[in-house]
């Protein structure tokens, strides 16, 4: 999904409230402002979740939580990606949920490319991952999944949550995921993931 495409996604009515979006860094749907100075888009967006929060950062919140931020944007957005980062936070000082969405050309039959794009048949789930079908009114008849993995280096499962679909009229796939080993806060994310999946859209410029 990587690969550059002529299509790009729609994220116009994506809620500010529930996301912190970190654009892309190439392709048709980059150059970003954002990236020229990466540390003051941080810190921006550091103040403001302070204020929407009506909490006292203290003499050294802003800072820390523009540091998270800009790890994350460095960590999940590296030089030469084309995906969007959408980062979920509860609570300013809380380590960011990060899913990502990505659009790309249709790689093969529908129902086949749908459960692979969503892992739903991944022989390292602990059980067999659940598989829905899912709906949304912008990109059409998808799939969903969520399933738990063990990590190597760690005696915590990761939760993972995909959707992705086939949008024939644009021969393209999309794909929106998101693992963490904070097994809560993707539960407590679940309401706004599923609301992000049905917002975005396919652009064709």
């Amino acid at each position: 999904m990587s690969e550059l495409f002529w299509l790009i996604l729609d994220i116009e009515d994506v809620d500010d409230d529930a996301w912190v979006m970190v654009p892309p860094r190439t392709g048709r749907a980059a150059p970003f402002p954002e990236w020229d100075d990466i540390g003051a888009w941080a810190r921006e967006v550091a103040e403001d979740l302070w204020t929407d929060s009506d909490l006292d950062p203290g003499p050294n919140g802003v800072d820390f939580v523009a540091s998270t931020l800009e790890r994350s944007a460095e960590a999940f957005a590296p030089p030469g990606s084309d995906h969007w980062v959408f980062l979920h936070v509860d609570h300013p000082a809380d380590a960011p949920l990060p899913v990502i969405a990505a659009i790309g050309p249709a790689s093969g039959p529908r129902e086949e490319t749908l459960r692979a794009l969503t892992e739903a048949d991944d022989p390292t789930a602990v059980e067999p991952p659940v598989v829905k079908p899912f709906k949304s009114d912008r990109l059409g008849k998808g799939m969903t999944t969520f399933r738990y993995v063990p990590q190597e280096d760690s005696p915590h499962l990761l939760a993972c949550v995909r959707y992705a679909w086939q949008v024939e009229e644009h021969g393209a796939d999309v794909v929106i995921w998101t693992a963490s080993e904070d097994i809560a806060h993707v539960m407590r994310a679940a309401e706004d993931l599923e609301a992000l999946a049905r917002t975005l859209g396919v652009w064709a410029p």
